[in-house]
């Protein structure tokens, strides 16, 4: 059964995750950040730190792995929102 659970915990982290990734790259691509808010991101960045510690408190394979790539993506947008404000 919990392996079951994990699965559905890794579906959802993956298409999640995902859900960054052309933000990223239109992000890098373009060097145009101005409509995108630093504050949300800010925000996102510190509760999907939130969620890390929570999965590594928890042993969830599917919540570690989905926040530390949720975090890094965030992190490029933010270090681009910084850089090319």
């Amino acid at each position: 059964m919990a392996f079951n659970i994990e699965i559905v915990g890794l579906v959802a982290g993956v298409l999640t995750t995902i859900a960054y990734l052309p933000q990223v790259h239109k992000t890098m691509k373009t060097k145009s950040v101005k409509e995108l808010s630093l504050t949300m991101y800010l925000v996102m960045f510190t509760g999907v730190s939130l969620w890390l510690t929570y999965g590594i408190l928890m042993h969830s394979i599917s919540i570690i792995l989905a926040n530390t790539v949720t975090i890094i993506l965030t992190a490029i947008i933010i270090y681009f929102k910084l850089k090319y404000k």
